[in-house]
């Protein structure tokens, strides 16, 4: 039994006659009922009743058509994903972010126009800090990391780094406090006594080894007052009057009562997130999200006004500040 057998009983079942369906299958007649009586003979029953006029399925052939139609429908959709899949538009994309990604703009954008381009995918969208996402690109389990790695964090050469968005960060005080009556950028100086509310090492390293550097080299440390390990957290703490923080600009877009943000005057204080993937070997459907991300930041660029201001360059040295 073969599939051109299946197809030339559903031809016939679906014609009621062997003529008709020899004529649409093009080949002549002989041969198809010879194909038939093969069929039947496999399974040990009839399929047809036949006259000298007429055909008619038997009980089995009824059976047998709704499992033959069900078989090859499976048969064309698998060759269909599987040339699919050969071509990088289909199969399993994991995706890694990290804290204030999903606040980005440019992201939702992303994965709206990558759904919309390639709907037969399946996305797998989860949070991971830095860290753990660098292991996780290691190790395979994911295919695209969206992290910001540390300033002095050196790419290994089998990964891939692509700069998609660039944040500044911004001081997040209450609207009652001294510093913000100010109106002005702040020097890292005028923070060096306050409460820092911030993310821990462990879950933002990039962020929190920029601060630290920030404040060194300023000529003085950071005073740790707390940390917290959601930014929404952290904002509350700081309407509460905890203490202060920096984040990237793109959390204003959370727009907490009582909370102002204000400029640093600091030269350093661009805050980068990076794309990171596989340099060897990448699945098809992480280079397609790559050179999609990479489009969408090159047409985002031409539009002035962004959060999240867009810039795609690659990271082959040192990662900067």
């Amino acid at each position: 039994m073969d599939l051109r057998q299946l197809r030339y009983f559903v031809a016939v079942a679906e014609a009621m006659s062997f003529t008709v369906a020899a004529r649409n299958l093009n080949i002549s007649q002989p041969p198809l009922s010879m194909h038939i009586r093969a069929l039947e003979d496999a399974l040990g029953t009839r399929l047809f009743d036949r006259t000298h006029r007429t055909i008619t399925l038997t009980e089995a052939g009824v059976v047998f058509l709704e499992q033959a139609r069900l078989t090859l429908s499976q048969m064309e959709s698998a060759v269909r994903l599987t040339k699919l899949a050969g071509q990088g538009e289909t199969g399993l994309l994991r995706i890694a972010f990290t804290n204030s990604v999903p606040l980005i703009p440019g992201f939702a954008q992303l994965i709206k126009r990558f759904r919309r381009q390639y709907p037969l995918a399946r996305l797998e969208i989860v949070h991971m800090p830095t860290g753990p996402q660098l292991r996780a690109l290691e190790d395979r389990s994911i295919d695209i990391g969206l992290m910001r790695p540390a300033p002095q964090f050196q790419p290994p050469a089998h990964l891939r780094f692509v700069q998609l968005w660039n944040n500044e960060l911004r001081v997040v005080m209450p609207t009652d406090h001294p510093l913000a009556a100010l109106n002005r950028p702040l020097a890292i100086k005028e923070l060096a006594d306050e409460p820092l509310i911030l993310f821990p090492r462990d879950i933002s390293c990039g962020l929190h080894e920029q601060i630290t550097q920030l404040f060194n080299d300023a000529g003085t440390v950071p005073h740790l007052g707390q940390e917290a390990r959601e930014a929404v957290t952290i904002v509350g703490l700081v309407a509460a009057g905890v203490g202060i923080s920096l984040l990237p600009d793109v959390y204003a877009s959370l727009q907490t009562t009582g909370i102002h943000y204000a400029r640093l005057a600091a030269r350093t204080t661009n805050c980068p997130l990076f794309l990171a993937h596989h340099n060897d070997n990448p699945t098809d459907l992480a280079a397609r999200f790559v050179a999609l991300a990479q489009s969408e930041i090159a047409a985002a660029s031409l539009q002035p006004g962004n959060a999240a201001r867009p810039r795609a360059t690659e990271a082959n040295e040192p990662i900067p500040a």
